[in-house]
């Protein structure tokens, strides 16, 4: 079955980066696309990045310009370079393609 397993969370100061990594199995990984999703303490999942199997990417406009989506197909990883964080971006972050997602990893910005 599809498995997502995210890492690379943590505290950090505002200003701060963090890279998000996604370890994948169980599916055509090559093929699929993949996104990042994010949920703040008491607000609604909501989308912040793709990227499709040509390597194509959006962002949420709150995140451009500061995230960056990337993809390894060889070893089945995702990652998002996140740079310039904000109070706001601080979000249990989700790896997900376009039925299933992972347990989250905790990014908390704080000074």
């Amino acid at each position: 079955q599809v498995q997502l397993v995210e890492s690379g969370g943590g505290l950090v100061q505002p200003g701060g980066s963090l890279r998000l990594s996604c370890a994948a199995s169980g599916f055509t990984f090559s093929r699929a696309t993949l996104r990042w999703l994010r949920q703040a303490p008491g607000k609604g999942l909501e989308w912040v990045s793709s990227i499709g199997a040509t390597g194509d990417t959006t962002y949420v406009d709150s995140v451009k310009g500061r995230f960056t989506i990337s993809r390894d197909n060889t070893k089945k990883m995702l990652h998002m370079q996140m740079n310039n964080l904000k109070p706001e971006d601080s979000a249990v972050y989700y790896c997900a393609t376009v039925d299933s997602r992972g347990q989250g990893t905790q990014v908390t910005v704080s000074s």
